[in-house]
């Protein structure tokens, strides 16, 4: 049994806490630290009353490195997990370098004054992790995470090459609210608002943002619009899959939350950029994410599935032709709250970070250096994934396809 450290107390820390709780072989000891300890005691309250197992809790700032240094040298944990804001990214890094710890996390670093989400700052710790004989695994949320992970099972299961990629991300829930994320308000808005970039020929091309719209029917959810954006997997997986000719994310918003943005962004109400107010300065995102409903309070209220999967095309491994592949998950919110108190989006990213983590306690995933999770085995991390209430399904689509 081992001892684990994570950062950062929101819906998808409480997810991952939950389901470390429930394997208590793997995760011995389990402590939480976030700069609000209120919201790590919650957490610990409901985990100990649905497992019965106990989670220490502990105030941070997760950007003063001392502070962090002190803390996993208090704990002296095994894995330090990072499910905090993709800013403290960096300095988690340099507190587990300075410790001699492993590191995880789900989302890539982004710094707070732009809205850039690249994988470049941490591959850059690469050397210094692997001569310090010690692990960091980026991204093992959904996605990125899962669904880099897809790709890399049909690559080795069903696809000699991948020359076509999409990555089709749906959230058919519906939680009553006029406009909600479903995660981290400023992280979703910053996302959502930056221009859309695609993978094309070996190199990115860039399109505003919002610019490209398709419609498609989402097993457990039904027809929805989806949008092509940019997510970090995509720098990844055209990093990792070298014969990649073309790469896509999509992810789909209905008409109300793009009413309702498209409002809030024409009002300045999404810029990540200072401005004065009474004498204090305040940048609008983050005044707006404040008053917006938290995505933890929303996992009562959220009804219906998320759909999150992969297309691929490329030469098939028996050497039958091209083919097309559909690898993809089903996840209903209302289980998801059943099981751990949250809503699927939560539920989709914290369940792999606590499977990511798993594979490496376990030393099922292993290495010294910066890795992502395309570089690591699919099948023990997909198998385990379905153990733990995210089961993947495959089929073999009739065309490549054409939106």
């Amino acid at each position: 049994m081992s001892k684990v450290l994570v950062i950062g107390a929101g819906g998808v820390s409480s997810v991952c806490v939950h389901k470390m709780a429930m394997n208590a072989d793997i995760f011995g000891e389990i402590h939480l630290a976030s700069r609000t300890k209120s919201k790590c005691d919650a957490i610990a309250e409901s985990v100990k009353e649905r497992t019965g197992q106990e989670v220490a809790t502990y105030e941070i700032d997760a950007e003063e490195v001392p502070a962090m240094v002190n803390l996993i040298r208090k704990i002296e944990p095994s894995l330090v997990v990072n499910l905090a804001l993709p800013y403290q990214d960096l300095p988690i890094m340099d507190a587990c370098l300075e410790t001699g710890v492993d590191y995880l996390d789900t989302a890539n670093y982004e710094p707070k004054d732009e809205a850039k989400f690249e994988y470049h700052w941490q591959w850059a710790y690469h050397d210094r992790f692997k001569e310090a004989g010690i692990m960091a695994l980026l991204g093992s949320g959904f996605d990125p995470g899962v669904t880099s992970v897809f790709a890399m099972w049909l690559k080795k299961h069903k696809l000699k090459t991948i020359r076509q990629l999409d990555i089709l991300d749906c959230n058919g829930g519906d939680h009553g609210q006029a406009f909600a994320t479903n995660f981290n308000p400023e992280i979703n808005i910053r996302e959502v608002t930056a221009p859309a970039r695609h993978w094309e020929n070996g190199e990115f091309v860039e399109t505003p943002a919002m610019g490209k719209r398709m419609v498609f029917d989402f097993e457990g959810v039904g027809a929805r619009a989806a949008y092509m954006m940019y997510h970090e997997e995509l720098e990844s997986l055209s990093k990792f899959i070298p014969e990649l000719e073309r790469g896509r994310f999509w992810m789909t918003f209905g008409d109300e939350y793009i009413k309702h943005l498209t409002v809030l962004q024409n009002v300045g109400m999404t810029s990540i950029d200072p401005i004065k107010y009474k004498g204090q300065e305040i940048i609008p995102l983050q005044f707006l994410a404040a008053v917006l409903p938290k995505p933890e309070s929303l996992g009562e209220t959220t009804k219906g599935n998320t759909n999150i999967g992969v297309i691929a095309t490329g030469e098939a491994l028996d050497g039958s032709g091209e083919k097309t592949f559909y690898i993809n998950n089903i996840c209903s919110h209302e289980k998801a709250y059943e099981e751990t108190g949250n809503q699927a989006v939560s539920y989709t990213t914290g369940v792999p970070a606590m499977v990511g983590s798993a594979m490496m306690l376990t030393g099922k995933w292993k290495g010294d250096g910066v890795f992502n999770m395309e570089q690591m085995d699919p099948d023990p991390f997909l198998d385990m994934l379905g153990e733990q209430g995210l089961p993947y399904q495959v089929k073999e689509l009739d065309r490549p396809v054409d939106f």
